[in-house]
């Protein structure tokens, strides 16, 4: 049977690939064809805007308004709206330069936590497809649906069209979707038509879809490598493709030969479920420099929740405790101490930041505090020391009922002592660093600029 078809993006229905212009079974005007739709089977799905999507979920007086998740003129965008790009703003620009381009832009103060709920239910959508997920973060995995069509009654072009309309239909946000035979060319072709895309892309039209990108678009090729590759007369992934083998080997070694095999969308890694971040950390960046050690082990004890918080929402410890500092000149200072035993407690996790910050010499002022968790183990290999030490125990115990607490009323419901004296209005959360290459979710924080930032008061 031809793997050539079209595919009908709203009622999910494959058609002939010579169907008419609209859906004859609904009258969808979203219809995808390609030679090999039926054939594919790996797909990359990546939620459009997320946060942003999930505050203006919540908050309808957004939806038509420009937004931007993040805060802080120090600081930098989380994430933000198309409405907000279009006017030039884009992740990780410093937030003075956001505010310049988009001056009606909403800033909104970051909900990690609920960002963690709808990311999990987009995930536990997807696992319900298949037991081959890779997440990527938080709201962008890999998907291989091999040998699912049987049990879906349906090839996977036609699953992910209906995940897609589940997502938007009962979550409330959207998501762009690629569907390619491997994982390179399904990771291009899900960010070729943001948002709300669905886009196919087969080992027959590979090479042609590839052929004008800048050969950044090919992964593991950053900056520093694309100058040195443009050096050598490579520029757009064409070049690759024209490129002798032997030629790109002597020049650029072993990357020239994987280089290569890319630029004709080949790809053999496989999607890997047991693949995992690194590394869990929430950092902030402050408004004016900070000195007074007192302030900065509240923001330290808070930070400390903060990965605690995200570390037991993904059912994760780390062994490995880092603080992270940045001085007035932007010097990073980090600092790691390993553990006996994994935790995911933040008592355990502020302990160490603290004895490490301690260690710093007094009255140096710094302009970011940071602290993370690594050497990350599953959830049930964590804490364990608790059931044999009684004072952790009844820390243990205390802190799991704060985190009860705050599931069902808000990150501010229970509140420790250290965390209360912290400035509330001098800093603002940067964007905590994961190893999966993309921003993770930051904490609550304190924009001063454009627009009053929404989930905060007068």
């Amino acid at each position: 049977m031809s793997a050539a078809a079209a595919l009908c993006r709203d009622c999910a229905a494959i058609l002939p690939i010579d169907a008419p212009t609209r859906c004859p079974r609904c009258r969808s005007p979203r219809l995808v064809r390609h030679a090999e739709l039926t054939a594919l089977v790996i797909a990359h799905v990546d939620c459009d805007a997320f946060f942003a999507a999930v505050e203006k979920r919540d908050d309808p007086s957004l939806r038509d308004v420009p937004v931007i998740v993040g805060g802080g003129r120090r600081g930098v965008v989380s994430t933000c709206c198309y409405l907000a790009r279009i006017h030039g703003v884009r992740s990780a620009m410093p937030m003075f330069k956001a505010l310049q381009a988009c001056p009606d832009a909403v800033v909104v103060r970051p909900n990690f936590e609920k960002y963690v709920a709808a990311g999990r239910e987009v995930r536990d959508r997807m696992k319900a497809l298949t037991p081959l997920v890779q997440p990527l973060s938080i709201d962008e995995a890999f998907l291989d649906l091999s040998g699912t069509e049987r049990l879906h009654g349906a090839p996977p072009a036609a699953v992910m069209a209906r995940f897609a309309k589940r997502v938007e239909d009962e979550i409330g946000i959207t998501v762009s979707v690629g569907l390619a035979p491997n994982k390179f060319l399904a990771k291009f072709a899900s960010d070729a038509d943001k948002p709300r895309g669905y886009t196919v892309v087969g080992q027959v039209d590979a090479e042609a879809r590839l052929a004008d990108e800048p050969v950044t678009r090919l992964p593991g090729v950053g900056p520093a490598a694309a100058r040195k590759l443009e050096a050598g007369g490579v520029r757009l992934v064409r070049d690759v493709q024209r490129a002798n083998l032997t030629d790109l080997m002597r020049r650029f070694g072993e990357t020239g030969q994987r280089l290569k095999r890319l630029a004709h969308g080949k790809d053999d890694r496989a999607v890997d479920p047991s693949s995992e971040r690194k590394s869990v950390s929430a950092e902030e960046t402050f408004e004016a420099d900070i000195a007074d050690r007192h302030t900065l082990l509240a923001l330290l004890r808070h930070l400390s929740e903060k990965v605690s918080t995200r570390a037991k929402a993904a059912e994760i410890g780390g062994r490995t405790i880092t603080l992270k500092l940045k001085t007035p000149q932007f010097r990073t200072i980090s600092r790691s101490e390993s553990l006996e035993g994994p935790t995911a407690m933040a008592h355990r996790i502020f302990a160490v930041g603290k004895a490490l910050l301690l260690a710093e010499p007094e009255g140096q002022p710094y302009r970011l505090i940071g602290i993370g968790i690594s050497g990350l183990v599953p959830a049930g290999e964590a804490d364990g020391e608790e059931l044999f030490d009684p004072a952790r125990t009844r820390l243990g115990k205390a802190e799991r009922a704060m985190d009860a607490l705050r599931a069902r009323f808000g990150d501010d419901a229970v509140v420790t002592g250290l965390s209360l004296s912290r400035p509330q209005r001098h800093s603002r959360p940067d964007v905590p660093r994961t190893d999966d290459h993309r921003a993770a979710e930051p904490g609550p924080g304190a924009p001063t600029a454009g627009r009053r930032p929404r989930g905060q008061s007068e």
